[in-house]
């Protein structure tokens, strides 16, 4: 499994190590505001995501990273490189879920800049997108800061979902 390390963060694949701090962010209903049609996770979610997401480490050699910041070992965020909707018939997608107190610090464009470029140089994918509700204005800016380009609306996770994508270079 891939663990990437950014000038501030260590992505390393999550685990049941991170179930707690994982429980902390997925329910907050600040963070949740645009995810889960804006409901806490429960505690079952949580759980049977890591385990899917472990199943997709093995199978895939990606899933989802916790984001871990190098100067105290505080878990920010968790990233993610897997196929839109779970189905690898569709594109690689990025995605990204920050703590409030990684909110405005630049860890969600750092964290995916780094995942592109391993989907690029590593997976050897040509492409990635990425989808977020279309009032998340936070997450279309990293879209945008890495130079992913607007596809339009499209529906996925139960929302209708603005579409991002960044070709191989």
């Amino acid at each position: 499994m891939t663990i990437l390390t950014t000038a501030r963060l260590r992505l390393e694949p999550i685990n049941e190590s991170h179930y707690e701090r994982m429980r902390t962010l997925n329910t907050d209903p600040e963070v949740m505001t645009y995810l889960n049609a804006g409901q806490p996770e429960t505690e079952e979610v949580t759980r049977a995501a890591i385990t899917r997401t472990m199943g997709r480490w093995v199978e895939w050699g990606y899933s989802w990273w916790a984001l871990i910041r190098l100067d105290d070992g505080e878990l920010v965020g968790m990233a993610c490189l897997q196929h839109l909707s779970g189905d690898r018939a569709n594109p690689l997608e990025i995605g990204w879920r920050l703590a409030r107190t990684g909110w405005g610090q630049g860890y969600a464009s750092e964290a995916a800049a780094a995942i592109v470029a391993h989907a690029f140089d590593v997976v050897g994918a040509p492409e990635v997108v990425a989808v977020a509700h279309p009032d998340n204005a936070a997450s279309i800016k990293v879209m945008t800061r890495l130079g992913m380009q607007y596809v339009g609306m499209e529906r996925h996770y139960d929302i209708d979902s603005v579409v991002y994508r960044l070709a191989r270079p």
